[in-house]
């Protein structure tokens, strides 16, 4: 029926633009099929319908984002309460730390993030709105991934496949494991490199009124402006009163 090739064409569509990002900003006819497992004359109709209504556009060989996706991001940011919720919290943690806050959530084995407070300056940590990093490579993925029954971390770690994004990434099962046990325990997880040459992190969980965590937030800074222990002690404390704040409301 009409109505059901159109929603299928629809979820077609969306399922090729979940795959651009910072590690592909760019996409073939090819390359778009073989992610979406939809065949190449499928992914060609999809790509070319949407830049036919303004969301990629076609220099003959690559489909690319335009400016207009963003709208879908920010209809999310701006309707959504959790957002709206942290901004203020956030920002407090921006002021108080001089460096970016974040607010991200576990969704398809990644956190996204889906809240940001910037801090200014030349160069940043590249994390913005709408960006997914594995959880298991990631200080806000082991804090999400804590939130877990244990039963629901067995099976996460069992379809787990790491890929080693620096020599410092959790490579087995016992490792991710290891840091996410070590996160519930400490209500707090701790990245160095192990996402990103030269990047580090700091995430707290966010924990409604249920005691359940329905979020993580974090800074990151460069390994060259600030020390773990820095971050230990002049970070945490900051990062947990302003989840704690933000939990007590939700």
């Amino acid at each position: 029926m009409p109505a059901a090739e159109g929603m299928a064409g629809l979820a077609k569509g969306l399922a090729i633009l979940e795959h651009f990002g910072q590690a592909r900003p760019s996409l073939t006819i090819s390359e778009a099929a073989e992610l979406t497992g939809l065949s190449r004359a499928v992914a060609r109709r999809c790509l070319l319908t949407l830049v036919e209504v303004g969301y990629l556009t076609h220099d003959g060989r690559y489909f690319a984002p335009t400016p207009r996706l963003l709208r879908l991001g920010d209809a999310y940011v701006e309707s959504t309460a959790l957002p709206q919720l942290a901004g203020p919290h956030l920002a407090a943690v921006r002021e108080n730390v001089q460096e970016s806050a974040s607010l991200a959530v576990l969704q398809n084995d990644d956190a996204l993030f889906i809240a940001r407070s910037e801090a200014r300056r030349i160069v940043n940590t590249g994390v913005r709105v709408g960006a997914a990093v594995p959880a298991y490579a990631s200080a806000t993925g082991h804090v999400l991934l804590a939130g877990l029954a244990e039963a629901d971390l067995e099976v996460y770690l069992a379809r787990c496949t790491p890929q080693p994004r620096t020599p410092k990434t959790p490579r087995t099962a016992a490792e991710i494991r290891d840091r996410v046990h070590r996160a519930r325990e400490e209500r707090a997880a701790f990245t160095d490199e192990e996402l990103e040459y030269g990047l580090r992190s700091l995430a707290v969980p966010v924990l409604d009124s249920r005691n359940h965590v329905v979020a993580a937030m974090s800074v990151s800074a460069t390994a060259a402006r600030i020390s773990m222990s820095r971050m230990r002690k002049d970070f945490l404390p900051i990062l947990h009163e302003q989840a704690d704040l933000l939990g007590r409301k939700l």
